[in-house]
């Protein structure tokens, strides 16, 4: 399916979709479960919140504050630890951005990590926050995904429309985000989540590789000078 009209603007989620980071992630995870419980929950619990804030994922394990602090800090401390280590690439992914740019088309973040996380991803993977026209993270007082303030918080930032914009994301989460915002929804193959699991959430467009994107695109103007 394409877009109603040619893409204007391409949010994109971070985790899973714009960086590698599912291994790191699970790590990270694991270590923290490791730490607080004697019976470690299995991964099945932490891939069903996958894509949601980390207080929101641990929250649903324990029962006051003070616990769910005490988790993040053990996650965070493993997760910066061991983040070059074990943070990847995806292929493609900065040329895109900045033939996307060329194009004239605006790009931006909106994750459920923290600013000071998602600035650390983006460095390691060798993405310049310059790229991004905007960049919305967990740190935002506004509710989070699957909520739909987050994209349209990046959309009121960039004054753009809803109608010409699309939200790339790896999660249901992501998709469910960003068809409350009323963009095209574009689920993103390479991720982790299957195309079974993601075909539910009846993303507007689903595709295998980054790069894909250029073809739902507006072309240049030919009359515009150059930025």
């Amino acid at each position: 399916m394409s877009p109603r009209r040619p893409l204007e603007t391409i949010l994109f989620d971070l985790d899973g979709t714009l960086v590698d980071s599912t291994h790191l992630i699970a790590e990270s995870w694991r270590h923290t479960m490791r730490t607080h419980f004697e019976d470690p929950p299995p991964d099945e619990v932490w891939l069903r919140t996958l894509g949601q804030p980390l207080r929101t994922q641990l929250g649903y394990l324990v029962d006051t504050a003070e616990e769910v602090q005490a988790m993040v800090d053990t996650y965070i401390d493993h997760n910066f630890r061991e983040h070059e280590r074990l943070i990847r690439s995806f292929p493609h992914v900065g040329e895109t951005l900045v033939r996307l740019c060329g194009k004239g088309v605006r790009v931006g973040v909106v994750t459920s990590k923290a600013s000071a996380g998602t600035a650390r991803s983006l460095a390691a993977c060798g993405l310049d926050e310059a790229l991004f026209d905007v960049i919305v993270t967990s740190d935002e007082p506004v509710p989070h995904k699957p909520d739909p303030a987050p994209v349209r918080l990046a959309l009121e930032r960039l004054e753009a429309a809803a109608e010409t914009a699309a939200y790339v994301g790896d999660s249901v989460w992501d998709m469910r985000a960003g068809h409350a915002a009323g963009v095209t929804t574009i689920a993103a193959l390479w991720g982790p989540f299957s195309e079974r699991e993601l075909v539910i959430e009846r993303p507007h467009i689903m595709l295998d590789a980054i790069e894909d994107l250029l073809g739902y695109v507006a072309a240049p103007d030919p009359s515009r000078p150059p930025a």
